[in-house]
């Protein structure tokens, strides 16, 4: 065996407890690891934990909320990115001591692109479609999902890959301003120096050509590679998502349509207040798409409507389960539990939402919004306190998970005082 396909020595405590948990009265399902731990991946161990199957989580960031959940248990692996080989030898040394084939799941880009890098070895001794993997690795980049999108017809704006000054300047003499640009891969920015404006950022936007050109400059040095695309003009509420989960056979076994209401950073962040709705068109374009390109497993499309001519495009696609995937549950649409039942052999029927008539909320990031949407005039206290009335399901407060819920909260809290404070003292 290869060095960098051989396990290694790792202490995976309080597995065999994990594993010795049996459905009650029947033979076990095989078990689950989730890959990442953020509050995204956190979200899908406890869907599974919930259905009665054995799961447990990995991640490279100990900072993640699955290391102190209460759900399920997380293990800290090597960064994919920067140690490959290592990564590897340690997944294999988890399958290794975990003695049976386990449900493979990302819910992060890393660790998409991981699956994907490594998915013929994984595939020996993880339960996943190969096939699958390797497709949503691809779509983990901007540059291969404009491309598939033009090639399949799925509307999307004018997008350039950019790699050099030359490539954006042929880009500035044709597009409509104004445009973004972002990474391939969000990540990419996340490692930026710290004095670095764009560090955190998913997308910039920029006015004119110059402002674009500029904006390039303060990355391009250290991250020549990117994306530049035409902006779709218009509200958060002009944005909206398609929720699914896509069978080995290609069969949709789910999806559901959501509206964005809020989001942070204000229009080019995540969503932070979404609702379900029915919207034939972005159900049908995005159902062939993904149909079209032979698509496997669990994904989210962000599409939005231009206010301009009214016509939807392509904002991303994120082939995982995701933060606002997290809504689809609550409609009815369980991606997580439905994907894992058709790895596992088990393709349960299609379904469809069920569960209208609630709000599904980032709690943390929605009190760090707020101030900003009040600051800018496009929201008032009523409309806010108002648009947090009804019946909700949260992302990020569970209570049943108190240690993290409490987190959440008083970061909340921090960022919403915080957010105001900032807003009143320039007026003072």
């Amino acid at each position: 065996m290869p060095v960098d396909q051989a396990p290694v020595a790792v202490t995976f405590e309080g597995l065999s407890q994990i594993l010795a948990r049996r459905d009650q009265g029947k033979s076990p399902s095989p078990p689950a690891v989730v890959a990442s731990v953020f509050q995204t991946g956190l979200n899908l161990m406890r869907d599974l934990e919930q259905k009665g199957i054995r799961v447990l989580g990995v991640d490279c960031n100990p900072e993640n909320p699955g290391f102190r959940s209460r759900y399920a248990r997380s293990y800290l692996c090597p960064n994919p990115d920067k140690e490959p080989e290592k990564w590897l030898a340690f997944m294999l040394s988890l399958a290794a001591a975990m003695g049976e084939k386990a449900v493979l799941i990302p819910a992060s880009d890393i660790f998409v692109s991981a699956i994907g890098r490594h998915a013929r070895v994984l595939s020996d001794h993880f339960i996943f479609s190969e096939a699958g993997a390797v497709l949503q690795a691809s779509l983990a980049t901007k540059e291969t999902q404009y491309a598939l999108a033009k090639e399949y017809g799925l509307p999307c704006p004018r997008a350039a890959y950019i790699q050099s000054v030359e490539d954006m300047e042929r880009f500035c003499k044709e597009a409509r301003f104004p445009a973004l640009l972002k990474p391939l891969h969000q990540r990419e920015w996340q490692a930026l120096p710290e004095d670095n404006p764009f560090r955190h950022c998913k997308t910039v936007s920029a006015s004119t050509p110059e402002e674009l050109l500029s904006h390039y400059s303060k990355v391009s040095g250290l991250v020549p590679e990117a994306v530049t695309q035409e902006e779709i003009v218009g509200p958060d509420s002009a944005k909206y998502c398609y929720l699914s989960v896509y069978a080995k056979s290609g069969q949709r076994l789910g999806s559901c349509v959501v509206q964005e209401l809020r989001a942070y950073p204000l229009l080019y962040g995540c969503a932070t207040l979404v609702e379900p709705v029915v919207d034939e068109e972005i159900d049908s374009v995005c159902n062939k798409f993904l149909m079209s390109i032979g698509y496997k497993g669990i994904c989210e499309i962000e599409l939005k409507r231009d206010t301009r001519d009214g016509k939807l495009l392509l904002i991303e696609v994120n082939p995982r389960f995701s933060g606002t995937g997290d809504c689809s549950k609550y409609t009815g649409v369980e991606t997580g539990y439905l994907h894992y039942l058709d790895l596992i052999g088990q393709t349960p029927p299609p379904v469809v939402p069920t569960k209208f008539g609630f709000r599904h909320v980032m709690l943390c990031a929605d009190m760090s919004a707020f101030p900003k949407y009040l600051a800018q005039g496009q929201m008032g206290w009523k409309d806010w306190i108002r648009s947090l009335s009804g019946p909700l399901e949260f992302f990020d407060f569970d209570t049943a998970d108190f240690a993290i819920a409490r987190v959440t909260a008083m970061n909340g809290a921090r960022a919403f005082l915080r957010g105001l404070w900032d807003n009143w003292r320039p007026r003072k």
